[in-house]
């Protein structure tokens, strides 16, 4: 078990940004922790080949958020691998399918259970 003195904080982007009627019709990541110093970008989300694309699109849309409105937050991006998607039920993308190719080549290959990576120099 990690150990949870190690989490700064987290952030519920999704549902700051709805409570706010803000991006109401924009594809929104869902939330940001910070661990040992690093900060994780972390997606809650149906991993199935249609989805893909949503999914695709939610990581362009937290990466323009974050260069427009969270510079901050970017200087503590996790230097390994700052984004997860963690699958909400069964995996059910096809691996022979162009989706699932262009997922491996965002890095964001769905995930059943999250087990973040020791930070950098650590």
């Amino acid at each position: 078990m990690a150990d949870q003195a190690k989490c700064g904080g987290s952030l519920d982007i999704d549902g700051c940004l709805a409570a706010q009627k803000m991006y109401p019709n924009d594809n929104r990541w869902d939330y940001a922790l910070e661990y040992e110093a690093e900060v994780y970008f972390i997606e809650v989300h149906s991993a199935y080949t249609s989805q893909v694309s949503t999914v695709l699109k939610k990581l362009q849309w937290l990466k323009d958020w974050l260069k427009e409105h969270a510079p901050e937050i970017i200087k503590l991006r996790a230097k390994k691998q700052p984004y997860y998607w963690i699958q909400s039920g069964k995996f059910g993308i096809l691996p022979h399918a162009s989706q699932y190719r262009e997922a491996a080549q965002a890095s964001i290959l769905p995930i059943s259970k999250l087990v973040l990576p020791r930070p950098s120099g650590k």
